[in-house]
Formats: C-alpha cells, sequence, structure tokens
C-alpha cells in the first residue's frame, strides 16, 4: 500500500509562528513556509538554525548576510542558508517568499530557538 499521508494546506488557514511566518505543507523530513509582505527595516540580529532552509523570492527585494556575505535576492532568485550558518535578513521592500526547510522548522520548536551568531549586518 502506498502512503496515505497525503496533505492539502490552504495558506489562508495555516497557524503562524511568532516571527510572522506561515506554515504550509510539512512532512517528516521537510517543511515549507510562507513570508508575505515583510516590511523594509532592519535587520535582528545574527542567528543559527538546527535546519537547513533554501527560499524562492516571490516579490520584493531583501540582503541575505550569511557568514560574512551579503547577497541581494530579487524576485525569482532563490538561496541556501546550511544548517548552522550564521545569517540574518534584511527586508529592502515589501517581501515575500517560500522557503523550505529540512527538519522541519516547525517541528520540536526549531523555529523559536534562536542560537545568536555574531552580527554580520
Amino acid at each position: 500500500m502506498g502512503d496515505t499521508s497525503v496533505k492539502k494546506v490552504e495558506a489562508r488557514h495555516s497557524p503562524r509562528g511568532e516571527m510572522g511566518q506561515k506554515y504550509l505543507a510539512s512532512g517528516v523530513r521537510v517543511a515549507m513556509r510562507l513570508w508575505e509582505e515583510e516590511q523594509p527595516g532592519e535587520p535582528a540580529p545574527a542567528m543559527v538554525r538546527d535546519y537547513e532552509t533554501v527560499g524562492y523570492v516571490v516579490k520584493g527585494r531583501a540582503e541575505l548576510h550569511l557568514e560574512g556575505q551579503v547577497l541581494l535576492l530579487n524576485p525569482g532568485d532563490s538561496w541556501l542558508v546550511p544548517r548552522g550558518a550564521s545569517h540574518t535578513y534584511k527586508i529592502l521592500e515589501p517581501f515575500t517568499a517560500v522557503e523550505a526547510t529540512s527538519p522541519p522548522a516547525a517541528v520540536h520548536g526549531r523555529d523559536e530557538t534562536v542560537q545568536k551568531g555574531p552580527a554580520r549586518a
């Protein structure tokens, strides 16, 4: 018998995390989340996460400050933040992006537990 854990998640009904992210579909090894209309502002302190993140910019622009590098993220760009890498984002204009995390960021409080890294922004 095949896997019967198929899920459909409607973004309008998705739960939100403390940072404003919407949690989308999630499996055992990977999860998606949505950042909608994040507003410009100063970056948060650099952080280290216990998961890998890949993302895709739907609209807007942001800087990804990652281990001493600054990457400009524009619509259509995708990026990778390796597990354990010190990073932060600076939103330059209203920003919408989809991310996938592995292992799932929402499980075991990974998304809300921040390990501080050196400030890079």
